[in-house]
């Protein structure tokens, strides 16, 4: 009996918590930017997933489930764009390959040459500035690269 009551307490614990009042906010403009992003990348129809969810990651950028699901923060809209097409690519070639062997770093390149720029690009931002959205605001408004202009123009 112990055992039940332990599990309903972290139940009703679990549907009290408070939503983020940025990320119910934000979470529909993230997700028709990532949406778009998933269509553009996926013009051809190679890749097959199922869900899309936007969800109030604190550490993750993007995940993906053996089921075909897709995760996203939407923390990613106030990336720059360039390194919010590298995350997306990156959860969409973990479709074919499930995790970061040398295969799956070969379908990114394929997609996306300068992969490896964008991926220092992010850590730096992430050792620099954290995940806040102020630093994340600030670093989006300064950052200019040639894939953004892009990006943008597309």
């Amino acid at each position: 009996m112990k055992f039940f009551r332990i599990i309903k307490k972290r139940i009703v614990r679990k549907a009290s918590k408070p939503k983020n009042s940025t990320y119910l906010q934000h979470k529909e403009l993230a997700r028709t930017l990532i949406m778009e992003r998933l269509q553009y990348f996926n013009s051809t129809g190679e890749f097959n997933y199922h869900r899309v969810a936007i969800r109030d990651q604190k550490r993750c950028w993007g995940s993906c489930s053996s089921k075909g699901n897709l995760n996203f923060s939407y923390k990613l809209l106030f990336l720059p764009s360039c390194l919010c097409d590298y995350i997306i690519i990156h959860e969409l070639c973990h479709l074919k390959v499930l995790n970061h062997s040398a295969g799956f770093w070969v379908e990114v390149a394929a997609r996306m040459p300068d992969y490896v720029s964008r991926m220092q690009h992010l850590r730096t931002l992430e050792k620099t500035f954290g995940t806040s959205l102020v630093a994340l605001k600030k670093c989006q408004a300064n950052h200019i690269c040639e894939a953004c202009i892009q990006t943008n123009s597309i």
